[in-house]
């Protein structure tokens, strides 16, 4: 069964039954030790773009929003079993020509990584129709939407289970602010905190 590993803010470490390991716009936290078969960026801001963070396994695929966008169209990867798709992101913060979402299937299970976004059309035109088993969305409220509009994206794109991350701005020196996790309400929530693996 995959894994999934939060190390805050809006890092994280996904695991395959097999063994194959991918990190999402690694930045924050502990838990780089495992080395990386794949490293995924969805955009170039310091904290979500640490790419020399994770241990890397020999033949490591690094995607970032530049290979995912390239010539502005929304690649698609496959690494073995694991297949990714990059998806439309961004907000008044993000330029969505600069940023992408990731959907991340491995082990019959698709994750949505938003990345840094507010609410866009992709959401309801693209990732409803997948859907998907986990979302995985900001809501610190300042550089992205609030727990607010989060909890509408959730239930636009309809996933199985979503997660609440970013919760607060990198600048404070926070990981993670549980009382701004707890105001994100939607079917399915999952809170999960740093240093904590859920199954998925």
């Amino acid at each position: 069964m995959a894994t999934l590993f939060y190390q805050g803010h809006g890092s994280f470490r996904l695991e395959t039954a097999q063994g194959k390991v991918i990190y999402v716009d690694p930045f924050a936290g502990e838990g780089y030790d495992k080395p990386a078969d794949l490293i995924l960026v969805t955009h170039d801001h310091y904290d979500h773009n640490c790419i020399d963070k994770p241990a890397r396994a020999p033949g490591c695929a690094l995607i970032t929003w530049k290979e995912a966008l390239e010539g502005g169209h929304y690649g698609q990867f496959t690494l073995g079993d694991i297949q990714v798709q990059a998806v439309p992101a961004g907000n008044k913060n993000h330029d969505p020509s600069c940023c992408v979402g990731f959907v991340i299937t491995l082990d019959g299970v698709t994750v949505y990584a938003s990345g840094d976004t507010s609410l866009i059309p992709a959401m309801e035109e693209i990732l409803a129709p997948m859907k998907l088993d986990y979302a995985i969305l900001p809501i610190d409220g300042v550089y992205n939407m609030d727990a607010s509009e989060a909890s509408h994206c959730a239930a636009v794109i309809g996933a199985r289970h979503s997660i609440p991350v970013h919760t607060c701005p990198s600048d404070n020196g926070r990981l993670y602010d549980p009382e701004n996790a707890a105001r994100f309400q939607c079917d399915g929530r999952i809170l999960v905190s740093p240093g904590e693996t859920i199954s998925l």
